[in-house]
């Protein structure tokens, strides 16, 4: 058997297949030192705790087919993981684990089955995410990536919903579930998205740091948060970030702030029945007379003229499809 040269089997593109697992597990390493060997299975590890190292012998000069030796010297990446770092292996190229101290990780392997009716595979899913094409062609036996907890959450989930089939009885495999699937797909696009990320952050820092920023105030601005607080959530000075987020943006930190807060609120009232003086509270501005000049200053209307208008909207949306039956 000799390695794949891309990161996932060619046949995930070209047929109609599925992810299926084979084996999964969270497990505490300590002092250990593993052989080198190979199976058939895509394998991610996952640190959870601790730190370790996977040795990956390179392409071309695996061992035999019965048996995979200890490459030689320079024959071999050694990779050192820490809390927060995975690394994917390709499936039939040889590695190992080594364990100095103490390590806790998430693993699984897996493979790929033909998807039934009913049954997303990932040549589809790939049709719709440009990111998993990119991932599932890498060339490359394995992909090192720090993970923002993203991949974390959607592994754990995977892991603990295929040990819930087992203890009911189940086979334990994305052969059959339809949350196993839903999961699976999730883990694959999040790593994508990783990998494409990471790849970007590479050749940009300064637009690494930017995308920090907005994520920062997307996951926090129904908070009372400040220039400084985007700053400490990315280790640089606020006078820096200020410069370098207007200088990638053209806008400035509050002023793309402000933005965000008025577009979610502007949802709420479209969408929800939440009272306009609690929307407030609820995109982070403590002031409900700052906010309705805020909001007007940004949409021309006021919150209860604009609440107003697209309810108005609706209404005429629903006239408009009674009269067409």
């Amino acid at each position: 058997m000799s390695a794949e040269s891309t990161l996932f089997p060619v046949r995930a593109l070209r047929e109609d297949v599925h992810p299926e697992a084979y084996a999964y597990y969270f497990r505490e390493w300590r002092k250990f030192d593993m052989p080198f060997h190979r199976h058939d299975s895509t394998e991610i590890m996952y640190v959870i705790r601790g730190s370790c190292r996977v040795e990956v012998e390179r392409p071309g000069e695996a061992g035999t087919p019965d048996r995979v030796e200890p490459a030689a010297s320079g024959a071999t990446d050694r990779i050192a993981l820490s809390h927060g770092e995975f690394i994917v292996v390709a499936a039939n190229v040889p590695h190992r684990l080594v364990v100095e101290g103490a390590c806790r990780m998430l693993n699984v392997e897996f493979g790929f089955a033909s998807s039934g009716a009913g049954v997303p595979s990932i040549r589809k899913l790939a049709a719709e995410e440009e990111s998993l094409v990119a991932l599932l062609t890498a060339k490359r036996t394995y992909t090192v990536l720090r993970d923002p907890d993203e991949v974390y959450h959607a592994l754990k989930s995977l892991v603990l919903e295929l040990d819930a089939r087992d203890a009911k009885g189940g086979r334990g495999a994305c052969g059959e579930g339809t949350l196993v699937h839903l999961l699976f797909a999730q883990l694959l696009i999040r790593i994508a998205r990783l990998q494409e990320t990471s790849a970007s952050d590479a050749a940009s820092p300064a637009e690494a740091y930017v995308r920090k920023c907005v994520e920062f105030m997307r996951q926090h601005y129904d908070r009372d948060i400040r220039a400084k607080d985007v700053a400490a959530a990315v280790n640089l000075h606020p006078g820096y970030v200020h410069r370098l987020f207007k200088a990638q943006t053209g806008r400035t930190m509050n002023e793309f702030l402000t933005t965000l807060r008025m577009e979610k609120a502007k949802m709420l009232l479209q969408r929800t029945d939440i009272p306009i003086a609690d929307i407030s509270d609820t995109v982070g501005i403590g002031s409900r007379q700052y906010f309705h000049a805020m909001f007007k200053r940004h949409t021309g209307l006021t919150p209860v003229q604009f609440r107003q208008t697209m309810d108005a909207h609706r209404w005429d949306d629903g006239a408009r499809g009674d009269s067409g039956r």
